[in-house]
Order: C-alpha cells, then sequence, then structure tokens
C-alpha cells in the first residue's frame, strides 16, 4: 500500500513523524517549502527522525500563491506516484490544496485530525479543515466531539475512525529526550520560575492595539520571565510598531525559535503557557501545565479546565486576560490524558488504511 503525506508547516511535522515509522506500507512524503527555513523547518526533520521529502515543491509566496502552486505542482506529483492514499494533517493550508487536487484526480483523501470546528469562518484553518474533510474518504478524529461535528455534517460512521491525537504520538516519543535537557542550557541563562508566550494568530499580531494590549498586560502580570520564541510574523508586526525595544526593557526572554525537544522541556517546566495555538494546548493538557489560551474559541474544547484539562479562554480583552491569568496562577493542575491520547494514534491510523 502507498501513501502519499503531504506537509507544509511547523504543526504537520510533529503529525508526520509518528506515521512515517509504520511498517507494511510505502511512504512517500511531500514538502509544500511553505516553511522551508532551518528554524521551520529543517531541525524539526532532523529532531524527529523526519526522511529528506521525496518531493519538495518548493512553493512560497501569499497564501492564495500558495494554494493555487500547490495543486498546479501536487498534480504532476500524483500522476507520477499514482498513491492509494493521499493522507492530510491538522488545517495548514496544504491541507486546503491537497484535498482538492487529490479529490480531483480520484485518489482517496485521508484526513487526520478531522472534524475539529471552532465556528470561527473568519480563520483560514476552520476553512482549510472544513474544505479537506467534505473531500476526505477517511477521517481520523481526536476524539468524540468531532464525531458529533462530523455527523452533524452528514458524514457516517463508516468515513470516520476514532484514532486519538497523533500529536501525543510524538510527545511521548520525545519526552524522555526532553527531560534529559537543562533549562538554563536551552536559553542560555539562569532563570527561576518563568512563564512562556507564543503568538501568531492574525487577530492577535496584525493589529497594534491587540498585540499591545496583550504584551503589557502580560509585563502587569505575576508571571516571572516570560520565555517568548517570535513567530516570523509576530516579529514583523513588532518591528513595524515599535514595540522590539520596550520588549527588551521589560521581563521578556526573546528568542527566535527552539527545536521540538527545546519547547517540549520549557513547557514541561513552565508556570504558566500563554499561547494562541491549538498543539500547545493540547501539550499543555497531557503536561498539566497551566495554559491561558488567547482565543475567544477553540477548536479543541477537550482541553479546557471545564472538561477536566488544563486550558482556559482568555480572548485578547485585557481585563478578561488578567481575570484569567489571575485565576489560573492559583489553580493546582494535574495532567489529564483524554481517550486514547497514549502514544498509538499512529498505529491505528495505519492498521485502519491497511485494512
Amino acid at each position: 500500500m502507498k501513501a502519499l503525506s503531504l506537509v507544509g508547516a511547523r504543526p504537520n511535522f510533529m503529525k508526520v513523524a509518528p506515521f512515517l515509522r509504520q511498517s507494511g506500507i510505502e511512504h512517500i512524503l511531500v514538502h509544500t517549502g511553505q516553511h522551508s527555513s532551518l528554524e521551520m523547518s529543517g531541525q524539526f526533520f532532523e529532531e524527529l527522525g523526519i526522511p529528506e521529502p521525496d518531493y519538495n515543491l518548493e512553493v512560497a509566496g501569499t497564501p492564495g500563491m500558495q494554494l493555487g502552486r500547490v495543486i498546479e505542482k501536487l498534480e504532476a506529483v500524483l500522476e507520477e506516484v499514482q498513491p492509494d492514499w493521499v493522507v492530510l494533517y491538522g488545517d495548514v493550508n496544504a491541507v486546503c490544496s491537497g484535498a482538492i487536487i487529490a479529490s480531483r484526480g480520484g485518489y482517496p483523501v485521508a484526513h487526520v485530525e478531522a472534524g475539529l470546528r471552532s465556528g470561527n469562518w473568519e480563520m483560514p484553518e476552520e476553512q482549510n479543515r472544513v474544505i479537506a474533510d467534505r473531500l476526505s474518504q477517511r477521517l481520523f478524529v481526536v476524539g468524540r466531539d468531532e464525531i458529533v461535528n462530523l455527523k452533524m455534517e452528514g458524514r457516517h460512521d463508516k468515513e470516520i475512525s476514532l484514532v486519538g491525537n497523533i500529536m501525543i504520538d510524538t510527545l511521548e516519543h520525545e519526552r524522555e529526550a526532553a527531560s534529559r535537557l537543562s533549562v538554563d542550557g536551552i536559553l542560555g541563562q539562569k532563570v527561576g520560575a518563568y512563564s512562556m508566550l507564543t503568538l501568531h494568530r492574525p487577530s492577535n499580531v496584525d493589529e497594534e492595539r491587540a498585540l499591545r494590549g496583550i504584551l503589557e498586560t502580560l509585563a502587569w502580570q505575576d508571571l516571572g520571565p516570560i520565555i517568548f520564541p517570535i513567530h516570523p510574523r509576530t516579529r514583523k508586526s513588532l518591528e513595524m510598531f515599535g514595540m522590539m525595544e520596550w520588549l527588551k526593557r521589560e521581563d521578556f526572554i526573546l528568542r527566535e525559535g527552539f527545536s521540538y525537544r527545546e519547547m517540549l522541556r520549557l513547557n514541561m517546566e513552565a508556570k504558566m503557557v500563554i499561547t494562541d495555538s491549538g498543539g500547545l494546548q493540547e501539550e499543555c493538557c497531557v503536561l498539566g501545565t497551566p495554559c491561558v489560551v488567547l482565543r475567544w474559541e477553540t477548536e479543541r474544547p477537550i482541553t479546557l479546565t471545564r472538561n477536566g484539562g488544563t486550558c482556559h479562554l482568555a480572548g485578547n480583552n485585557r481585563d478578561k486576560m488578567g481575570k484569567v491569568i489571575d485565576m489560573m496562577l492559583e489553580e493546582e493542575m494535574s495532567p489529564f490524558i483524554p481517550e486514547l491520547w497514549d502514544g498509538k494514534t499512529a498505529e491505528r491510523i495505519a492498521g485502519s488504511l491497511l485494512s
């Protein structure tokens, strides 16, 4: 059985790694090239043991250009490879393009992380995952909420497989190696109790009022040093709004980025994680790390405190953020492992495709 896995951005890399280790499958790896720098791609491939892509489409440009060029270039690859399955991961632009051209060519599509819904149609990620789900023949879901979402959209039980969370496969595979790292060694300096911050969503970083409000609110909280790996999109905004020098004067530790293991280690020990990343919500839930989510909605409700998780929605309003952070600082958090988040999701996906 021949499976073509399409990846494009960093969140995909953690999801594809465990699937590529599955035997009995001829794996074909295609990289769109969206995240192709060493920090965004190369170090993750090396650290997670991902082989060199069989095809690199070398697509860059605006989101619209990416969507169109992936469709154009992937069509030729599909005709050459003739895969039995096209496997798509998550909700990045590659998922939308891959689903469209594979479906047009008559190649069966399997979507890993199907059924996630935020209800926010302004999010490109929401558009990507809905399109991919509609065009997929096999829908692999992380939990039972996603089954409900898909059935409400008219999908049948036989198309849906509850397999768990493939991101947690990578977390468990790398946990021991990450735990051997020194936090001070990663940072190159001694720190006491610290918090982590990641920001990349347009609603948080593209407008000066929202971005400044978030960072000023965090600077006033009792969070200790705030380790801040800056996403390229966020750096562009910080420079445009003239905020970089202010950040350096406040209690922020600025970094360009970390490897997967380094980030995992930092999350293990953090006093709190403040983020707009869905993947970090899931990691914090399993690690037992308090997590303040800088969004008004989430496609991962299973991670929220009301459902047993360690995450709480705070939006990006100053008063709301402050209240949620104060509340979370007083809460005692424990790891929460949802159903089938056991490190064996890739095995279940491979077994399903092989059958």
